[in-house]
């Protein structure tokens, strides 16, 4: 199309052909989406007379705005979500309280979308920096707790429908992914019987709700004859013969065997369980005695786990000492300091997701696996998709050199040092009367804005002095709004802010 590649800057993506123009494209998508204005909102008597008047143009203009704003969420999640925005519009305009019925409703499948975008944008993220080995190995891990007494030949076979419909879903391609979802939904359909007691009702529903039916079934229950421990792999004396014979399966199936067994733990914490284990027999099959140094794995598995139980006890301390929006000033401030190449919006945006991640699980009974599974997700919007997505050698090297590692390895960062701040305060203690009209939340998201501009801007002060200034900042707005004049009350103030930052 004349005009568009050099308006959009991927004239060299059409200098490619095949498969390579489709990943040139893949990889040079927008996943920063904050130049994009919010979600535009209609009054409901007009969203209800537009819906009335042309159905078929409003669902389009509603894929449109949602998917641009989501640009690596998989095209069956989005249709899923048209078809419920489409049931919600039809009921809610039958409504008295349109409104009402329209923001209670939405919240629903708002939340979905955002959970689903977030595992999606992860679990491509892996693929794409670090193979399909490790989409294997989250697979499996997924499906063995999910189906505990699926055989290992049978998930072996849905696990290659699985492999296949990712390539197509993270590359992007629609009709693909949504070939590639509806044969595996109907390959563990078929097999209902021998994978899942959980899923007859939502194998009775239609495609595309029959996908999301079966991903948010409960975990089926464990087999009673299931033994706690598979000897198997700790305690059989041809262990590394069996693994050299063929190491990815071998690999495959201690990960089901374990996950099955252990559907407390999370995703990561048995991806790093399978790589301690197979970093013990990378030592053991080395040596004189292979059997006697396997025969520690168990204890070795149990170290690892304390390592990562110790991060999320720490985590949910966090919670319960500071508060929810202390809580998130302190991640704002850490998120910056380590990653100050990111901009304000994504910042702000982590930070958020952090404090949700423990307000939604330090309470849980399950929360290990609860907090361990959210906040790796939030490490996966932070690393992103895109192999070329580079933030510091630091964070670089936690999101490119092992992923099942990497929340430990993320624990351990400190400020970035080669960071070099900009010269000038960038108008942050200009203030307009603006702040005045602003509701709770939305002066709750300009107070976030301000402390991750400040932490861009003085990177060197400490978590106390960056919090006083935010506390100051937070004063100075609550008198100026009260003054008879705030337009001279803010240019008065903001200058007296600034100084005493550069003072701090």
């Amino acid at each position: 199309m004349e005009g568009l590649p050099q308006k959009h800057n991927f004239l060299h993506c059409c200098r490619k052909i095949d498969v390579e123009r489709k990943l040139c494209f893949l990889h040079n998508k927008k996943a920063d989406v904050g130049f994009l204005p919010p979600l535009p909102t209609l009054d409901p008597e007009e969203k209800c007379q537009t819906f009335k008047n042309n159905r078929e143009s409003f669902l389009n203009n509603y894929i449109y705005e949602i998917s641009r704003r989501n640009p690596f969420v998989f095209a069956p999640t989005l249709l899923t979500v048209a078809a419920r925005f489409e049931e919600m519009t039809k009921t809610c305009c039958e409504e008295q309280e349109k409104a009402y019925c329209f923001r209670t409703k939405a919240e629903h499948f708002i939340q979905y979308l955002k959970a689903l975008s977030s595992y999606q944008k992860n679990v491509c993220g892996a693929l794409m920096k670090f193979g399909p080995q490790i989409l294997q190995s989250i697979n499996t891990a997924v499906l063995s707790q999910k189906f505990p007494k699926i055989e290992f030949k049978e998930l072996t076979s849905l696990l290659k429908d699985v492999s296949s419909k990712y390539d197509g879903c993270c590359e992007g391609d629609v009709v693909e992914c949504i070939h590639g979802r509806s044969k595996i939904m109907s390959h563990i359909c078929s097999k209902q019987d021998s994978i899942s007691s959980k899923i007859k009702g939502c194998c009775e529903k239609k495609i595309p709700e029959r996908g999301e039916c079966i991903i948010y079934s409960n975990k089926d229950d464990r087999p009673n004859d299931l033994s706690l421990r598979e000897t198997k792999f700790t305690e059989s004396n041809n262990v590394c013969e069996e693994r050299n014979a063929d190491r990815g399966n071998f690999k495959t199936e201690f990960l089901y065997e374990y996950s099955r067994r252990h559907t407390e733990l999370s995703i990561p914490e048995l991806l790093r369980i399978a790589e301690t284990y197979e970093d013990l027999l990378g030592e053991c099959c080395n040596t004189e005695n292979p059997p006697d140094c396997y025969r520690d794995a168990e204890n070795r598995f149990n170290e690892t786990t304390e390592k990562s139980l110790k991060i999320v006890q720490q985590e949910c301390e966090h919670f319960q000492n500071l508060g929810k929006d202390d809580l998130k000033y302190y991640y704002l401030i850490k998120l910056t300091k380590i990653a100050p190449q990111l901009s304000t919006e994504e910042l702000t945006f982590l930070g958020k997701e952090m404090v949700i991640a423990l307000t939604t699980c330090c309470t849980l009974s399950e929360e290990f696996a609860c907090v361990d599974n959210l906040m790796d997700l939030v490490l996966g919007e932070l690393c992103g998709i895109n192999e070329y997505h580079n933030i510091n050698p630091a964070v670089d090297h936690c999101c490119k050199t092992n992923f099942a590692f990497r929340r430990s390895c993320f624990e351990g960062l400190k400020a970035d040092k080669a960071y070099v701040p900009p010269p000038t305060s960038q108008g942050l203690f200009t203030f307009h009367t603006d702040l005045c009209q602003a509701h709770n939340e939305e002066l709750q998201r300009k107070k976030d804005r301000f402390l991750v501009n400040l932490v861009k801007w003085k990177p060197e002060l400490t978590e106390d002095k960056l919090r006083s200034l935010l506390t100051d900042f937070t004063k100075v707005v609550a008198t100026c709004c009260k003054a008879e004049g705030p337009a001279a009350c803010f240019s008065e103030e903001g200058p007296k802010l600034a100084a005493k930052s550069q003072a701090a």
